[in-house]
């Protein structure tokens, strides 16, 4: 049941994505937004045809955000980030959720929240916060770096565990980019926009 809903669902936003691409889905007083994620340099080599679409629709007080991605290995966990620029360092970076593959190695996703031009962090100032994940090597933060806002307009793809990366022939390397800050690495990012440029951007609802 859950493959053919998934096909389903990959089908219909396939019509979706190619109705949105024949409108000019980038002018400034459009309601939606559609592009494309590519794979991340340090997982070209061992998955070169991962690759996802994304649809944004707004809706002026949010956004549903829709991906579809194939080329992935099958049967595993992701994490989905809107991320400050597409490459490491990354910057700040928003854990939106979570993303699981098929056996087909396809994913859809669909997330709700702010997702335009408006896409930013902000720190006031310093306050303490709480110590949950404090395992090595990314413990939490005991408090808060002060920052005035700043923009985020990238999206990025993680694996959710370093044995997934390595199952599928990738490095190892543990990163922060989960819940647990235990991850893997990133396999697909928007870094086909410039840094200051991210495809959130382009959302002026």
């Amino acid at each position: 049941m859950y493959r053919y809903t998934l096909k389903t669902a990959l089908i219909s936003l396939a019509l979706i994505f190619t109705f949105m691409m024949a409108g000019t889905a980038s002018a400034a007083n459009e309601k939606h937004i559609s592009f494309k994620m590519v794979v991340s340099k340090g997982a070209s080599t061992c998955l070169p045809k991962a690759r996802a679409k994304v649809l944004i629709v707004s809706h002026d007080t949010a956004e549903d955000m829709f991906i579809v991605a194939t080329g992935l290995p099958p049967k595993t966990d992701f994490d989905f980030f809107v991320i400050q620029v597409p490459n490491a360092p990354f910057g700040l970076s928003w854990y939106q959720g979570d993303v699981q593959s098929d056996a087909d190695g396809d994913a859809i996703q669909h997330f709700r929240g702010r997702f335009n031009i408006e896409t930013f962090i902000v720190a006031p100032g310093v306050a303490p916060a709480p110590l949950v994940f404090n395992d090595p090597p990314f413990p939490d933060a005991a408090q808060n770096p002060a920052t005035n806002p700043i923009q985020t307009y990238h999206l990025g793809l993680w694996f959710n565990s370093p044995k997934d990366a390595q199952k599928a022939g990738c490095p190892n390397t543990v990163t922060p980019f989960n819940g647990e800050h235990n991850a893997g690495i990133q396999v697909l990012n928007t870094s086909n926009f410039s840094d200051d440029q991210g495809p959130l951007r382009q959302l002026k609802p």
